[in-house]
Parts: structure tokens; C-alpha cells; sequence
């Protein structure tokens, strides 16, 4: 039976063993850097058409790193809150240096 989760700090280290492969976490980064970059373009020229993006963007290129290189089913199925915000997490910790891009090194 799956462990069930009961908080982001609880979550967040599974998520890390979830997001392992280097290439995965690559994908990940630019993804979420990616919708950053979508949000940020559709409040200055307030296309909010853009915003429908967001998902497809953000969701798959981090669904190519699972399916392809993790070779796991995300965590969003079973944990869409703690998954999204720890997509965030990651994605700031990967841009300050904090974790790395190749955890294995």
C-alpha cells in the first residue's frame, strides 16, 4: 500500500527520489522556468489566452522526464498539491544552487 502523506515537508523528500535522473530535472527546470516566462508575458501584454499554456507547458516537459527518463508515474496523480509545490521548491533550489542538477554527484 502507498504511504499516505500528510505534509509538504513529509512529501518533499519522496518527491526528490521521484525527480533523480539529471535529464529529468532538466526538463523540470525548464518547464517550470517556462511558465514563469508564459505568466509573466501574459500579465505585461495581457494576453490571458496565454494562461491556458501554462499546464501543457509546465506538465509536459516534467512528463517527459518521468515517462522517459525516470521511468515513474508523477506524483501529481496521487499528490497534486504537495507535486505542484514541490515542483517550485525544486525548481528555486535547482536556480540557487541548493540542489543539484545530477543529485548523484
Amino acid at each position: 500500500m502507498e504511504k499516505k502523506y500528510q505534509s509538504l515537508k513529509e512529501f518533499y523528500p519522496f518527491y526528490l527520489t521521484e525527480h533523480s535522473n539529471p535529464t529529468s530535472r532538466v526538463l523540470h527546470f525548464i518547464g517550470t522556468g517556462l511558465v514563469f516566462v508564459i505568466l509573466f508575458i501574459a500579465i505585461i501584454q495581457q494576453q490571458w489566452l496565454l494562461l491556458a499554456a501554462i499546464p501543457f507547458v509546465g506538465y509536459g516537459f516534467a512528463w517527459v522526464g518521468h515517462f522517459f527518463f525516470e521511468k515513474n508515474k508523477p506524483a501529481t496523480f496521487h499528490y497534486p498539491g504537495y507535486s505542484l509545490a514541490s515542483d517550485f521548491i525544486l525548481f528555486f533550489h535547482l536556480l540557487t544552487g541548493k540542489q543539484k542538477f545530477n543529485p548523484n554527484n
